[in-house]
């Protein structure tokens, strides 16, 4: 549902104007003299309707969800990049010691 507000109203009444964007997923269209200018929706609003998330992130996520990695913190997601790099050079390493004793 869409609300016509004028500038001023949104002005002095923004906390009542953005209770029921938050809580409802009301909008609102902000009006100056009968010509719209903008409009005032929540975020999950905007995504939903403006800015769909692509299917394949979509998928990471719910992946993401059944493994419980979303609840993972900073810190978990650094330490768990720097494991993930550390394995990477010490592959890097065996392959050029291997190469260089001309076993590859």
């Amino acid at each position: 549902m869409s609300n016509v507000v004028s500038p001023a109203t949104v002005r002095t009444q923004f906390d009542r104007t953005l209770k029921p964007v938050e809580n409802n997923q009301e909008r609102f269209i902000i009006d100056r003299r009968g010509d719209p200018k903008a409009v005032i929706m929540s975020i999950q609003d905007f995504i939903k309707t403006i800015a769909p998330e692509p299917a394949v992130l979509k998928a990471i996520r719910d992946d993401a969800k059944a493994k419980g990695n979303d609840k993972l913190t900073m810190r978990e997601i650094s330490a768990e990049i720097g494991a993930y790099r550390s394995e990477q050079r010490q592959k890097a390493v065996k392959k050029s010691a291997r190469f260089s004793q001309g076993l590859l």
